[in-house]
């Protein structure tokens, strides 16, 4: 089972980039309409892939929307911005990082790593294309917070020691805050991913399981806010 999930994931995965297109110009359009927001409301933009951009879901059960409504619930005065696009790689995130701030930040969130992962990139290419945003946000006194993937075993000890290496690894060197794992509040009993809480691709969680999922990153979204101030 945990072959053919991991199987599955990278096969959606690859599928999710022909909607790259359509999340990119959705993305651009919310970054573009926060302009309107007021200029004391925090702005946290969320840096991603799939996972981020909501992919398979309608548009209020994604992920930034939860967060959004999450934070809204919870007292908190920001907006989240949505900058996922599906299929994307650290490299693509390095790549747009520039212009996915351009519309004004206080804040980030980067969740990325996960199709490098799935394709079985070189965890030093990551490492290093992560570094890259990281280093731009210190340059804009951006406050981070870094969500981190697990690699599955099948590429190997090495691999999979490298790969979840990256992740606190570099929340250390740039004192940035920390989720160790996006998928550990929907993981079943044996450590995988609970599939009742996916969607039918066995790739992307489903609304019920984003909502886990925001429901335990929230509180560290509140320190991230508390570190804009």
């Amino acid at each position: 089972m945990k072959i053919a999930f991991r199987s599955a994931l990278a096969l959606g995965y690859g599928a999710a980039r022909v909607m790259r297109n359509t999340v990119f110009a959705f993305g651009v359009g919310i970054i573009a309409a926060g302009a309107a927001f007021a200029a004391d409301v925090p702005r946290i933009v969320a840096l991603g892939d799939s996972l981020t951009a909501g992919y398979g879901l309608p548009a209020s059960d994604g992920f930034v929307p939860q967060l959004q409504a999450w934070l809204d619930a919870n007292g908190a005065v920001a907006q989240v911005v949505n900058a996922g696009v599906s299929g994307d790689t650290t490299a693509g995130g390095a790549a747009r990082l520039a212009w996915s701030l351009d519309g004004g930040a206080q804040a980030l969130i980067v969740n990325l790593g996960g199709n490098d992962m799935l394709r079985g990139l070189d965890p030093s290419v990551a490492r290093a294309n992560l570094t890259q945003i990281l280093d731009g946000a210190r340059a804009q006194g951006l406050p981070v917070l870094l969500v981190g993937m697990i690699a599955p075993g099948n590429y190997g000890v090495a691999y999979k020691a490298q790969f979840d290496a990256i992740y606190p690894d570099l929340a250390a060197q740039f004192g940035v805050l920390l989720v160790p794992a996006f998928f550990a509040p929907i993981a079943g009993a044996d450590g995988g991913i609970d599939l009742a809480f996916m969607q039918s691709d066995g790739i992307h969680p489903d609304a019920g399981g984003v909502a886990r999922i925001v429901e335990a990153m929230g509180p560290k979204v509140l320190e991230l806010l508390e570190l804009t101030k």
